[in-house]
């Protein structure tokens, strides 16, 4: 397939011009190197040389030095292996990464490292320190330049979103790299480059777009799930599938471009109403007990997540007309149910993370029980919401979603917690709560938490349509109990659609 059927949109009317006419030479270098950098100093390490300097420096920290830097909760056990098959080979101890950028894109690099690198894999940093830093973002800032374009878009729309920054300028500098991000990749896919990073890149544009966009980005910009259509030619080009299949052995590491791409397959597939695209690939994985590693890098266990993929499957069997025997419907849901309820074994109770009498640290294993239970609960959710005639003010749904937010208890909140990796659970949750529903209250605390970090990201996309659904639906309440038979409750798929939003929200 040409490129330009995976990312053609139309960016012609900007003022950067089309992606072929992107300038993407440089004429200064910035480099990476073992200058110390502490916790309280990120910022100033970054911009204290000269104006007139153009070596930026900064060090490869130690695991545990990691683990203070990008996160406040300093993890228990952290685990000290490789949990995923990179992309590119570890750095070396004396490696010194070099990042080509023009002089008026420091300042975009700058904010990069310094503030949105720690925020795209929490629950990766906090099973293994230092990963996301020394195995994603450096190497692929040095080698991907469709990466890097991405990575300084997604930075300007970072600084638009959290400092409130307004006009042209800012504009064009995540229009500018948007679209060399795009004429990048196209080039690497014409000329032949290696798949491997042309996948990356594009992993990478729709998490980051996700993660790191802005609730208000009106500007062009390709939708994720063509990026993905792109990212399944790739994955099966780079024959992962067929790696990680049930012929594969079950102590085989993960590939992380894989487990991303299985992340966003599945959670994407309910954002869209369709079957994940490897969904058979689940399957096969949760009937044989073969890891994704999808609760390394996001928190909730393999198990649960091949079944949210077969519970994506069942709504799209019922809205292309195949499970429309009510009986039959039934069954599937109490099927999906029962293997919901199997999961649940050898799992522990929901706790807090913290051990107090060890400093306060996060228990790895601990967090991983409360996320996966969010993410189970959030699933029934779901999977009840499929139940013809679904009503969410009855007493089994009420329960649940109470279940729902006293877990919730137990996850880390506010700037340095793990609510922008929960944004699904609380798009399930939060759709189907009432008004007087603890949920509500539950969340509003949580987004006074955050501070600005609602500006920006799913979860500030999440908070948004929240607020559109609840403000519809218990308007429709009080209508309908007032007898009027027209009144409907919305879908949150419905308040996206009527927004013009098609955000992948996880």
């Amino acid at each position: 397939m040409h490129p330009q059927a995976y990312w053609a949109t139309d960016f012609s009317h900007f003022p950067a011009g089309s992606p072929y006419e992107v300038d993407v030479t440089t004429d200064r270098e910035i480099f990476i190197d073992d200058v110390p950098l502490m916790k309280d100093s990120v910022t100033s390490t970054f911009t204290g040389y000269e104006p007139d300097t153009m070596e930026l420096a900064i060090n490869h920290l130690t695991q545990n030095e990691l683990s203070e830097q990008y996160n406040e909760f300093a993890t228990e056990e952290p685990l000290h292996f490789n949990i995923f098959d990179f992309a590119h080979e570890p750095l070396s101890p004396n490696h010194q990464t070099v990042v080509n950028v023009d002089d008026c894109d420091r300042y975009l690099l700058d904010h990069f490292l310094s503030h949105v690198a720690k925020l795209v894999f929490p629950m990766l940093e906090v099973n293994q320190p230092g990963s996301t830093w020394a195995d994603v973002i450096l190497p692929a800032l040095e080698n991907n330049k469709s990466f890097l374009h991405g990575s300084l878009s997604v930075a300007a729309l970072h600084i638009k979103a959290t400092e409130q920054v307004e006009g042209d300028g800012i504009d064009n500098d995540i229009m500018r790299h948007r679209i060399a991000a795009v004429a990048e990749l196209c080039e690497s896919f014409g000329a032949g480059a290696d798949t491997s990073r042309i996948l990356e890149a594009t992993l990478a544009m729709i998490f980051f777009q996700s993660a790191l966009g802005s609730p208000q980005d009106g500007l062009p910009d390709i939708a994720w799930h063509q990026h993905f259509q792109a990212a399944t030619d790739f994955i099966q080009t780079l024959q992962l599938q067929t790696i990680e299949s049930a012929n594969a052995p079950t102590h085989m590491v993960p590939s992380f471009q894989m487990t991303l791409a299985s992340w966003i397959d599945i959670l994407g597939g309910t954002m869209l109403g369709k079957a994940p695209f490897f969904a058979q690939l689940y399957r096969e994985k949760r009937e044989l007990g073969i890891s994704s590693g999808l609760s390394e890098l996001m928190g909730c266990d393999d198990n649960i997540m091949y079944l949210i993929a077969e519970i994506a499957c069942l709504e799209a069997l019922r809205d292309q007309g195949y499970a429309d025997d009510v009986e039959i419907m039934c069954a599937h849901i109490t099927d999906i149910g029962r293997l919901l309820d199997f999961t649940e074994a050898g799992y522990g109770e929901v706790m807090s993370v913290f051990d107090e009498t060890a400093g306060a640290g996060v228990d790895v294993t601990q967090l991983a029980c409360n996320t996966t239970a969010v993410f189970r609960m959030a699933a029934r959710l779901y999977l009840c919401s499929l139940i013809p005639d679904f009503e969410r003010q009855s007493p089994n749904v009420v329960i649940l979603l109470e279940s729902f937010v006293n877990a919730m208890a137990f996850i880390p909140a506010g700037r340095d917690g793990f609510d922008r990796s929960l944004v699904w659970p609380l798009l399930m949750a939060g759709s189907v709560s009432v008004e007087g529903s603890s949920f509500r209250s539950m969340f509003a605390e949580r987004v006074a938490m955050l501070g600005n970090g609602v500006e920006f990201g799913a979860f500030g996309r999440l908070k948004e349509i929240l607020e559109d659904i609840w403000a519809i639906n218990d308007v429709a309440v009080v209508a309908m109990a007032a007898g009027d038979v027209d009144a409907k409750i919305v879908h949150w798929r419905g308040a996206m659609k009527h927004r013009g939003w098609d955000f992948l929200l996880i």
